[in-house]
Parts: structure tokens; sequence; C-alpha cells
């Protein structure tokens, strides 16, 4: 079976999973449409000109209706973040799955804003909606729960999830300046030249929202948690905690306290002995609380462009061995408000 892919946005993410596509046997796959910001839209070979890239997933829906009735068109969306709503990629998910296509995303915003909706309509279209990539790029955070954890329940969890800012703190730590240290990872491609989501919380915030609607069944989105970001002024506290035995590190949580959950990012002075403390660079880790297991703790020792393209490969060889092996069932996981697991 060959899938056929849409895909919404082609920047370094994206580019990277096509050519990790040409690397690998497990699945088939050909690309049939594409939609950038910069170069426009394109149907197969054919240029086309859309009013929006809404329009764009629509009239591809339509013109690939065969491929999507048969469980073979998947859209992959790696549009940027918009921490306001979660817009355009939300309506995109949508679109897509109203259309018949399976959608895998390595985009916070959906998942951080309307996990429940898209799920809902998910199951309403027999279609998987998938976003492994939406935190620590690769890790297998979300299928490790739903795949390998049946009848544990996630009562919280701590992490640090922001390779950017972890970056900065382990570097002021050492005497470099925050801005220096900034300048360093937006030369490495890991930050954005307006770096503001990161160093401001923003990213962590909508990872936390993400990992708690999902794991935990919560209904929140990145301005329901309480947020705290770094700046030059953190250096001193950093350096401080490291002469002390200890380590600042900006960390995501949340908690449950009987029906709600509640979510924050900021800036923690760590215990030396802490799992957390000892991430270096760009290393990341989540620890996951649980009812059955106490609990357990998952590490990224690195990060990059690769891993992030993985998770948008997994997640569609996931859906082929789905489409494969039983193609009358329901392939979307149900949300984690109706069983104890996601």
């Amino acid at each position: 079976m060959t899938f056929d892919l849409l895909l919404i946005g082609h920047g370094h993410v994206a580019q990277r999973f096509v050519s990790l596509l040409l690397e690998q046997s497990d699945v088939r796959a050909r690309i049939v449409g594409v939609a950038t910001r910069r170069h426009g839209y394109s149907l197969g070979r054919r240029r086309v000109n859309p009013p929006s890239t809404l329009q764009f997933i629509r009239d591809a829906m339509e013109a690939h209706a065969t491929a999507a009735k048969a469980g073979r068109l998947v859209v992959v969306e790696t549009t940027t973040l918009d921490i306001e709503r979660g817009e355009p990629a939300v309506g995109h998910v949508l679109a897509a799955l109203s259309g018949g296509a399976h959608v895998v995303t390595a985009n916070k915003g959906p998942v951080a804003f309307a996990y429940h909706r898209l799920s809902k309509a998910a199951e309403r279209a027999n279609r998987r909606f998938l976003f492994e990539g939406a935190v620590m790029d690769g890790v297998p955070i979300f299928n490790l729960v739903r795949e390998t954890l049946p009848a544990v329940r996630i009562t919280g969890f701590r992490g640090v999830v922001n390779s950017t800012t972890n970056f900065i703190l382990t570097a002021m730590e050492q005497g470099q300046r925050f801005g220096d240290a900034l300048k360093e990872m937006q030369a490495r491609g890991v930050a954005e030249a307006d770096a503001s989501l990161d160093i401001d919380g923003w990213d962590a915030a909508a990872k936390a929202a993400a990992l708690a609607n999902v794991l935990m069944g919560a209904d929140i989105t990145p301005r329901d948690v309480k947020r705290r970001g770094i700046g030059p002024e953190t250096g001193q506290l950093a350096r401080e905690a490291r002469a002390a035995g200890r380590r600042l590190k900006l960390v995501a949580r949340a908690e449950r306290d009987g029906r709600i959950v509640t979510a924050r990012v900021s800036p923690e002075d760590l215990r030396g002995d802490d799992l957390l403390a000892g991430l270096k660079g760009q290393q990341n880790a989540l620890i996951l609380k649980t009812d059955l297991l106490e609990e357990i703790a998952i590490v990224q020792r690195g990060g990059s462009l690769t891993q992030t393209a993985y998770a948008l490969l997994s997640d569609l060889i996931a859906i082929s061995k789905d489409v494969r092996s039983t193609p009358a069932r329901r392939r979307t996981p149900p949300a984690a408000a109706r069983r104890r697991s996601p």
C-alpha cells in the first residue's frame, strides 16, 4: 500500500521528514501536495492559487477522495506554533479529518488548544490524529503511555522540556552572558530569531498543556498555565544555585486536585541529586507520576531536526500498520477522560 501525503508546511522539519521517507522501507508514500508560506501551493505537479491554506486542504481532499476513502491519505502538519489560539493549525487538522485524511503533526498548537475536540473529530471520521513530535521531539512519550501502560493513571508530571532555556541556564552557570548563549542557540538553528516563545516560557507552557490534556484528561490551553520565563537577571540565580550544590532549571509541571488539573512553568532551584538537575545543554527529561508504578522518567540526551522528523515518520508508520491490520476499527485513541490511561 502506498500512502498519499499532503504536506502543510515545508520547513526544515518537513524537509528532513521527506528525506527520512526515502531512507527507510517500513512504509511506502508519495507527496501529492505541498503548502508553503514562501513558495505557495502545489497539487501534484500543478501550481494552484487557493485563497487560503484551509481551502487548499479542502481542494486536496476532493482531488484525492479515492485515497481518503481507502484510508491512504495523510496530512502532515508542520506549521509554526501560534500561542494565541493554536490557529490556523487547529483548522487545518479539522479540515483534513473532515475530508477523510489521517493527520500527523509536530505542531504543539492543536494538542495544546483543542485536543479533545480534534480527538472526537478523528473518532467520528474513523481516522488517526497523532502528534508524537509535539513534545520532546522523537521521544515516545504519548505512545509510551497509550501503548505500554494500560490501567495506569498519570497523576502528574514535571520536566525540563525546552532545549533553548536549558542550554542558556547551563551556559550562564558557567559565566556566559544571556545574550551570547541565546545567539549560540540561534546560530545552531535551535532557537528562532524571535526567541520570545522559548525564553518567556510559552513553548514550555504549550507543551505542559499538551501533556496535561492528553495524559491527564485536562482541558486547558497554554493561557491557563501559570508561567514565568528566564532573562539576563536569571544568570545570577543560576550561579548562586550551582555554588550551593543545586541547579536552576525551567520546570514544567502539572498536578491533579480532585477533578482539577493545574499546570505551571517557572525557574526552580533543584537539589543537586534531582534527576532534572543533572540535565546539561540541550538535554530534556520528563518525570511521570503514576498511581501504580510511582515515577517513570524519560530522558532525552540531545535533540535535533532528525529526531522531530522521526516522530512524524513513526506516526506515519503507526497509521500504516493500523490500516493494514484492522482497517474497519476506530483508529484514534480515546480521550483520556474516558478511561484510566490515554
